[in-house]
């Protein structure tokens, strides 16, 4: 029985996916046309999030782990731990005065509809290709000169293992921070691993866990940046469980 309602529920968020996509979607492609418009498509987007989140019957709990404060004039590259879909909705939640840019997988573009302005409003990257790897780095320079802070969850993926606590990170978020002296946002998600895993048979509407763990300063170096982010990510992971 519990099967059958996680698959009910599945079928819901595909549902509200739909109805949200249609609703939204004209309005996010009409605003990103230009890139001045893209912070009132970016209001629209966050709408989306916030239904899809809150929708599925998931609620949220945040702790600072550090005094230092976002500041709104500021563009950041954010980045944190990735075990679920749902974690792409988070960092639109939880950053209202920055239009963000994703870094995602070329592969959701074949999605009817949802592709179209996916394609639109984030870089995309094929992580079997060398050369669209390269691209990212030109394409999220110009979003970043167009005033976008951008997100990349560093480990590439959701590892195939669920017992990898947090996979190795890859180099692109921290290259980024550092070469346009971008200061590096660090939370970490608990709970979407066990709540919305990947394994549609399983997991139910929850509270999640949300620690803001620090704002590393770009001058820390790429390897710095990498080194200490996962440290404090891992940590937090570790001792949540």
């Amino acid at each position: 029985m519990t099967v059958i309602l996680n698959y009910l529920w599945r079928g819901w968020m595909i549902l509200l996916g739909a109805v949200l996509t249609l609703t939204l979607g004209i309005p996010v492609l009409l605003l990103s046309i230009r890139k001045e418009h893209y912070p009132y498509a970016y209001k629209m987007i966050r709408i989306w999030c916030f239904g899809m989140f809150y929708g599925m019957g998931f609620r949220y709990t945040l702790t600072a782990l550090t005094e230092k404060k976002i500041d709104p004039k500021t563009q950041y590259v954010f980045i944190a731990n990735h075990t679920s879909i749902m974690d792409v909705m988070l960092p639109c939640i939880l950053m209202p005065h920055h239009p963000l840019c994703y870094v995602g997988k070329k592969e959701l573009v074949k999605i009817p509809v949802f592709g179209t302005i996916y394609k639109r409003i984030c870089v995309m990257v094929d992580r079997k290709s060398a050369r669209s790897r390269a691209e990212v780095y030109r394409r999220c320079s110009e979003r970043m000169e167009e005033g976008q802070s951008i997100v990349i969850f560093p480990e590439g993926g959701v590892s195939d293992d669920a017992s990898v606590v947090l996979d190795k990170f890859k180099d692109g978020a921290f290259v980024l921070a550092n070469k346009h002296h971008s200061p590096l946002l660090v939370y970490t998600f608990v709970g979407l691993k066990e709540f919305f895993p990947f394994d549609a048979s399983k997991g139910r509407p929850g509270r999640i866990k949300i620690f803001f763990n620090d704002i590393l300063a770009p001058e820390m170096g790429v390897n710095g940046l990498k080194d200490e982010a996962y440290a404090q990510i891992k940590k937090v992971l570790l001792n949540s469980n």
